[in-house]
């Protein structure tokens, strides 16, 4: 173990500090400067700031050449209420660490501990902290950043907590790791009518009320497999809050969500036949719009049997498992570098990801720690 219970107990510390500050997609100027002002007591050989907007990427080199090992955790978090009476919940109204990014980063400050007292032998280690993770835009932005092109990693490793898994067991699987997913926006234009007369407009209604239904068959849900898929209904309105008039506008939210980017093109081709149908149905305009976009992540075998072997040689239980259903932009890097995710359970009874009542497990920043450092030194040195 490189860790003392010293450098736990400060790194929880320093975990707690980053959720107690919390910052949105894009905003994560503070963090930023939080983890820089961590890391910098580590003397990493380079720092690369402002990647792909907040993001920055901390490299220490061997002492010969070889390959580039390069280690992700995600700097946001999210636009919720945190219901904690924890002293370290968060300060920011409206803005929480739900998702355990403040954890992801703790376990990577223990690498640069680590790396500070033992450089590898070989090649050189990379640990990123991306920006906009949970809109989908962090990697994308930290990939065609011109900065990127000097870190050209060899290999990309990342972990993700896991309510609802047994505390500190790991999950990992060659090919899907999360799910592609991306947010769908249709908006309807009719024409507002008297409430006495609405046969003299264009309502949405119908074709709003017909949609919901068959945008949710589309998914088939269930058991995850290769041909899994879920649509699920987030947000509809229509109309101003007015008795006195029918609507004639009208908005409908849903999310795609399939194992595989094939089967995503596939599902979205048929949801906007759905909703074109419906709205000419009803002589209404559409137009529809994509947000918060996510390719598949996908692990490749080289990846994962690293980390395998590194889980093997720490004595984590570990099991072969399905791909999570909640989204990754982790995926975007698997076009760059052979790359692997795997997950640590955080409890099975613990709550879910972005609940308001969610909080990352302090105990699971030194398990990720060591696997995350014995693939390092396994393939360095």
């Amino acid at each position: 173990m490189f860790l003392s219970d010293s450098d736990t107990a400060e790194l929880v510390a320093f975990r707690r500090q980053l959720h107690e500050r919390p910052e949105l997609s894009g905003e994560e100027r503070e963090t930023a400067r939080a983890v820089r002002a961590f890391l910098e007591r580590t003397r990493p050989d380079r720092v690369i700031e402002n990647l792909g907007g907040h993001g920055l990427a901390a490299v220490y080199d061997g002492a010969a050449t070889g390959p580039c090992l390069m280690f992700r955790a995600e700097l946001d978090a999210l636009p919720i209420d945190e219901v904690s009476a924890a002293p370290y919940r968060s300060r920011t109204l409206g803005k929480a660490h739900l998702c355990g990014h403040d954890g992801h980063m703790a376990s990577l400050a223990a690498l640069a501990l680590g790396l500070s007292r033992k450089r590898p032998k070989r090649g050189r280690v990379v640990l990123l902290f991306q920006p906009a993770e949970e809109t989908g835009e962090g990697a994308e932005a930290v990939i065609v950043d011109p900065n990127f092109a000097s870190i050209q990693p060899d290999f990309v490793f990342a972990w993700h907590n896991m309510p609802g898994m047994p505390r500190a067991e790991a999950s990992i699987a060659n090919g899907p790791a999360a799910c592609a997913s991306r947010g769908l926006r249709a908006i309807f234009n009719g024409k507002t009518a008297h409430a006495s007369s609405p046969e003299a407009g264009v309502s949405p209604m119908r074709a709003l009320a017909r949609l919901m239904p068959e945008l949710t068959a589309l998914g088939r849900g269930g058991m995850i497999d290769e041909g899994y898929s879920l649509v699920t209904i987030t947000h509809v309105e229509m109309g101003a809050h007015s008795f006195g008039v029918a609507p004639g506008r009208g908005e409908l939210w849903a999310t795609l969500r399939t194992v595989t980017d094939a089967a995503m093109a596939s599902l979205v081709e048929r949801a906007e036949t759905l909703i074109r149908d419906a709205a000419s149905a009803d002589g209404l305009d559409v137009e529809i719009a994509y947000r918060d976009a996510f390719d598949s992540a996908v692990n490749a075998p080289p990846a994962v049997e690293k980390v395998v072997g590194a889980l093997g040689a720490e004595g984590v239980k570990w099991r072969v498992g399905l791909p999570m259903r909640p989204s990754e932009d982790f995926g975007r890097f698997s076009a760059e570098a052979p790359s692997a995710m795997f997950l640590l359970g955080a409890g099975e009874s613990h709550p879910s990801l972005h609940n308001a009542d969610y909080d990352f497990p302090d105990e699971l920043v030194p398990v990720a720690a060591r696997v995350l450092m014995r693939v390092a030194r396994d393939a360095l040195g």
